[in-house]
């Protein structure tokens, strides 16, 4: 695919500077197209900004099973005078800094004990049979980029914005 198709595409697909991912795949060889959509469909995992049925949801979870302990304490918060808005914010930025976090991980297992420095994974994305293709390597440098908001994960009423 050429430049300009590229360009086409990235615009359908809904990136911001297109062109930009576009130029960079093309000149650079970096696998852009993979690591957009893969960011793509991260970023449809965190709650959305103006999503508040996950509070619902949340709150009536079973208080014996995993992760049972957010309905009390979401009840007990929404008592207490926190707002629906406060608390997907909250959620929002948490689920950013993780996906922020993983996709450093993705690059740098970190700190692993002298046994298992060896050890190291990535992400690939891979060919028709399943094999590894080509490395999509710093994630992390896009994940503010690919934010759907547009805004970096910037509240709305931030000066950076006016």
């Amino acid at each position: 695919m050429d430049e300009q198709e590229l360009t086409a595409l990235f615009m359908r697909l809904g990136a911001r500077n297109p062109a930009e991912w576009a130029r960079s795949q093309v000149s650079e060889g970096i696998p852009q197209l993979a690591r957009f959509l893969f960011l793509r469909q991260a970023w449809n995992l965190v709650v959305g900004e103006s999503d508040r049925s996950w509070i619902k949801a949340e709150a009536s979870r079973d208080s014996t099973d995993p992760g049972g302990g957010i309905g009390p304490a979401l009840k007990r918060l929404l008592a207490q005078g926190a707002t629906e808005e406060d608390l997907t914010t909250i959620v929002r930025v948490m689920q950013w800094l993780l996906l922020s976090k993983l996709c450093c991980l993705l690059d740098d297992p970190g700190d692993l004990e002298d046994e298992v420095k060896a050890i190291a994974w990535r992400l690939f994305q891979v060919n028709t049979n399943d094999e590894p293709a080509v490395v999509l390597a710093g994630l992390h440098e896009s994940v503010l980029e690919t934010d759907p908001t547009g805004r970096e994960m910037r509240s709305s009423d931030s000066p950076t914005l006016r």
